[in-house]
């Protein structure tokens, strides 16, 4: 009735003091951006909703889902059967089969990355959905019904007109109010909770990001790895049909670039590389440079290179911007730029 009559207008409502109510939006805004997160995270480690629907399943009936292959080592185990089919003495099925390879190695980093979110960093947030923001919301609720049944009291003393029902009312009033100042206490300790939950919560999402940045750097290993592999069979295998077997084929993306990614791995900015050229194109003078992959040259105008050797280059007027001319002892002829890390 009390509820009721408030909802109509027609009766008057105990406030919460402004304290209260700041806790009670942020822990409402808390509860709303945590889930929405946590499920988008959910997204992104699993973007197949039926795959997400089968774990949870699996989750509630407190049972291990079964191991299935995910879409890298899906793809991985394709191409290395692919590359048995074909001849791994092949170039075509040798390639096969070291791309194979690395995708079941990206399959695994993704597994790993999976789980160690799961546990540092969706467990923690769904353990506050379901714990201590029910606990929150329990306790809110209680507020809600101690604070109608204060305000139903104090209706009741105002429409009191004998002496006898004004005390019974007055006592009312008083245990219903000490009652309302006690529930109140409790839901304000369990709020002001909320900022520690943002400090653990915290800790979470850096867990989560040192879990991504060892995938992404997986990951990018695996593929500079693959891609030395490739860079060492002959041009001849890896030119494309409308080329002939003489045109040089750049490497598939700019190690330099690349390189640049990460701190830990070799760090050749693309910036340093490119201006290192260009200095070297308008003098006439020489640098050392290391050799990053194999290459395997082309025709006789060309220079085969070994991975981490020292040889000296330069550049000669008319030259195509991708390459430069290299030496070694008595040896000279024309090299990919790609391959290369200039030094000072």
């Amino acid at each position: 009735l009390q509820f009721t009559e408030e909802k109509l207008g027609q009766a008057e409502k105990t406030e919460l003091d402004a304290h209260l109510e700041n806790l009670l939006s942020k822990a409402e805004c808390t509860k709303l951006w945590t889930e929405k997160i946590m499920k988008q995270t959910e997204v992104l480690l699993q973007p197949n909703p039926n795959a997400r629907i089968e774990e949870f399943v699996y989750e509630k009936l407190d049972r291990k889902a079964p191991s299935r292959m995910n879409n890298p080592e899906l793809l991985g185990q394709y191409m290395i059967d692919a590359g048995n089919e074909f001849g791994p003495g092949t170039a075509y099925g040798n390639a096969l089969i070291k791309c194979g390879e690395t995708q079941k190695r990206i399959g695994t980093a993704d597994r790993e990355l999976i789980q160690t979110s799961a546990i540092n960093f969706l467990t923690p947030l769904r353990n506050f959905i379901e714990g201590d923001y029910k606990t929150i919301t329990k306790e809110r609720k209680l507020l809600q019904n101690k604070r109608l049944d204060l305000d139903a009291a104090k209706t009741r003393l105002k429409k009191a007109k004998v002496a006898e029902a004004r005390a019974a009312s007055e006592q009312e009033v008083r245990i219903t109010q000490s009652e309302f100042d006690r529930q109140a206490e409790i839901t304000r300790l369990l709020l002001e909770g909320i900022s520690s939950t943002h400090a653990h919560h915290l800790r979470c999402l850096n867990d989560f990001v040192e879990a991504q940045m060892t995938y992404y750097a997986q990951c990018y290993q695996y593929m500079l790895d693959l891609q030395k592999q490739l860079g060492s069979f002959p041009s001849t295998f890896l030119s494309n049909n409308n080329q002939s077997s003489t045109t040089p084929v750049q490497s598939v993306s700019t190690p330099s670039v690349l390189a640049s990614a990460s701190a830990s791995l070799p760090s050749v900015s693309n910036s340093i590389v490119t201006s290192g050229v260009s200095e070297l194109k308008s003098s006439s003078g020489s640098r050392k440079a290391r050799v990053l992959y194999d290459y395997d040259a082309a025709n006789s105008s060309e220079l085969s290179l070994l991975a981490d050797e020292v040889i000296t280059v330069y550049s000669i007027p008319g030259m195509d911007s991708d390459w430069l001319m290299g030496e070694r002892g008595n040896q000279k002829g024309k090299v990919p730029i790609t391959y290369l890390e200039l030094l000072n």
